[in-house]
């Protein structure tokens, strides 16, 4: 089994990286940290091969990239097994696709509670997790400050 973590790079977003880090300090599994990056109707990515594609995305996003890599790194340095994904397509869809290749078994997401009038006007990425997913799901509540 492995975790994937869903980050939006937000300064909340390491207390639901924490919450992954309980689990698999426990369990001893292997943690991915993903984050979807938006991209422009003139951002096209030809027809290329996973790890390929991967390297596109990450030059094209560094600040991204290298935040995701961080928070990776860290968790490496405490003596987990972890890696960064970046990936250009921020949708439930595109998440519950990684986590099927990657084999996990648990996702984390967080949740910000905008509350229901934003979740039906805008959409909820974690309700959209909930419902789409096959997998188990930990939403971590968290509040921006």
């Amino acid at each position: 089994m492995n975790i994937l973590v869903a980050v939006d790079l937000s300064p909340t977003s390491g207390l639901v990286v924490e919450a992954a880090r309980g689990i698999a300090e426990l369990t001893g599994v292997s943690v991915y940290i993903l984050h979807a990056v938006e991209t422009g109707p003139d951002f096209i990515l030809p027809d290329l091969e996973p790890e390929a594609l991967r390297t596109r995305v990450a030059t094209e996003f560094p600040k991204e990239h290298q935040a995701v890599q961080a928070i990776a790194e860290k968790l490496q340095d405490d003596g987990l097994d972890a890696s960064a994904l970046l990936v250009c397509s921020p949708c439930v869809e595109s998440t519950l696709k990684e986590a099927d290749l990657l084999e996990a078994g648990l996702i984390v997401v967080g949740t910000h509670g905008h509350g229901a009038v934003y979740d039906v006007l805008i959409g909820s990425y974690s309700a959209g997790i909930i419902r789409k997913s096959k997998l188990p799901v930990l939403v971590v509540p968290v509040r921006d400050s």
